[in-house]
């Protein structure tokens, strides 16, 4: 894959929120809801802070070799992991759910930018081993949104009548009905068939999405020493147990997020509320909300099966005996994820930077380093076939960035033989007015504001004159309309970032490994801009 890299500013790209924008720019506002600025200085604030807490390193160690014992020996992923048996190293995470294979291109995206990063501090910190870490969310058990993909534009779902979390749910003969259909959109082209080996040796019939997931990714980008990790795990999850316990008894945590949210709701609008008890219990095929009712905890399976009730004390040791039967939901997750892992530096999404900018006052409450938010890598690839229609339209990819019809206004101004403007008659039109105005004033101070209401009743009738003729002049470019429309639709499917719609197979199966090399190349490190990469061959 030979291509050219391009950045554009976040802002340019109309596509990302103010709280996003603003803490790209570090407004000031903001500072007080994040520890530690996304710079050097910033992150080795974080180190230093970090070397204060205990980790339990022995224990993630062990449960990682357990994870990775059923997989041949990668050298480097084997000497990450032993790596952090060491105080000196710390983890560079991100996390995302496991999306049938891989889900979105920004799966990829953000992993690779944590590698990108473990590499840049790894030689802006001698002293200090950095390793790149994929948080898996796999107890995620929203199957609507993990369980699809976009191929082609085509939107190819999981039909499964299987309910809980995700991760731990099977891959089933409506799963493999997929496979054969991704092969025949992609086996024609040049690394189709190489990749699809990789699909049928990751997803094969009875095992868990979650293992699947972490075969399919190791495969992928273990090469990089990423570190997948699963944190559906009763040793680690034990850890936890103090912090869960509070969240049920005293709802802790929902006081503290509320708070916080209070005032960065007053700035921007909220990304996640806090509940009353923000844990879910995760038991064989449901993951349910924890509801205390009079002091009965309850848990109602949404698609009918076992209803659980607890009282105050059978909750208790439940949660003492099997850890792993709690989960936690949005507002506990990061603090999950800092507690187990030696992390200094968290990368995610937009949807992930604001939520996290809520829970500061949260990790202080409980003494956990807050970690330094880093907003991922966002990329848009542009194949040459869309390079030349572009051009062919005469306008840049940046424009590209733009509303459809202001694409088709800056055709119309500039191809049109017919003047579409009214700019001349708006100013005659307001002198003219101006001076019946004063002629009229000069009779009667009445008749001066008679004018004035029908000066603005003309100058309102001429701009929708104006937007009529413009109207009309475009149906004389149909051809350019439904060239744009094409485009549009391939580059920024349903009017959003191609990142977060189409599947990496496909640019897999066109370009190879090379695709994920050319993308870890163009990854990068602290800078914040946008990336546009331009097909060259």
């Amino acid at each position: 894959m030979d291509c050219t890299a391009q950045r554009i500013p976040y802002r340019e790209t109309r596509c990302f929120t103010k709280i996003v924008l603003d803490y790209i720019d570090q407004a000031e506002q903001l500072k007080p809801f994040f520890a530690h600025p996304p710079t050097l200085l910033g992150i080795k604030k974080a180190i230093e802070t970090r070397q204060q807490y205990a980790t339990d390193r022995e224990l993630l160690a062990r449960e990682l070799k357990k994870l990775y014992a059923n997989l041949p020996e990668d050298h480097i992923v084997s000497k990450n992991i032993e790596s952090l048996l060491s105080k000196v190293t710390f983890t560079i995470c991100t996390a995302h759910q496991p999306n049938i294979f891989t889900g979105p291109l920004f799966f990829i995206y953000k992993i690779l930018h944590v590698i990108k990063l473990s590499e840049y501090l790894n030689t802006s910190f001698p002293k200090q081993h950095f390793v790149p870490v994929y948080y898996m969310g796999s107890e995620d058990a929203d199957l609507d949104e993990l369980g699809h993909i976009y191929l082609n534009g085509e939107k190819l779902t999981w039909q499964t009548t299987q309910t809980g979390a995700v991760g731990r749910m099977k891959i089933d003969t409506e799963f493999l009905k997929l496979i054969p259909v991704i092969e025949g959109q992609i086996s024609v082209l040049p690394f189709g068939r190489e990749v699809l080996k990789l699909v049928k040796e990751c997803y094969k019939e009875n095992v868990e999405i979650q293992t699947a997931t972490f075969r399919f990714v190791n495969a992928l980008l273990g090469k990089y020493g990423l570190i997948v990790f699963i944190p559906d795990n009763a040793a680690l999850k034990k850890k936890m147990v103090p912090v869960f316990k509070d969240d049920i008894l005293n709802q802790v945590p929902s006081i503290i997020v509320e708070k916080t949210s209070e005032k960065l709701s007053r700035l921007y609008k909220i990304q996640a509320n806090p509940r009353e008890i923000n844990l879910f219990y995760l038991k064989d095929n449901i993951r349910e909300r924890i509801i205390n009712e009079n002091s009965t905890f309850k848990i109602h399976p949404a698609s009918g099966g076992i209803k659980y009730f607890f009282s105050r004390d059978e909750l208790l040791e439940e949660l003492q005996k099997f850890p792993d039967h709690f989960s936690p939901n949005v507002i506990l997750r990061g603090l999950y994820q800092e507690t187990i892992l030696p992390n200094i530096m968290f990368v995610g999404g937009g949807g992930e930077l604001a939520y996290w900018l809520q829970l500061k006052d949260l990790f202080n409450h409980y003494k956990v380093p807050f970690p330094v938010l880093l907003l991922r890598n966002s990329f848009l690839v542009v194949e040459k076939k869309w390079q030349e229609k572009i051009a062919k339209l005469q306008l840049t990819l940046e424009e590209m960035f733009l509303p459809e019809q202001e694409l088709m206004n800056r055709i119309i101004l500039r191809e049109s033989k017919n003047a579409t403007k009214l700019n001349g008659t708006f100013t005659e039109t307001e002198q003219l007015y101006e001076q019946i105005k004063k002629q009229a004033a000069a009779i009667d101070l009445t008749l001066g504001q008679h004018v004035e209401a029908l000066r603005t009743s003309t100058i309102r009738r001429l701009h929708e004159l104006e937007k009529k003729m413009l109207r009309a002049e475009k149906r004389k470019f149909a051809a350019e309309q439904n060239q744009i429309q094409l485009i549009k639709n391939k580059l920024f499917p349903f009017k959003s970032l191609q990142e977060r719609y189409d599947n990496m197979l496909y640019y897999y199966s066109k370009w190879g490994e090379d695709f994920i090399s050319k993308l870890y190349q163009h990854s990068l490190n602290l800078d914040q801009e946008f990336t546009v990469l331009r097909e060259t061959t």
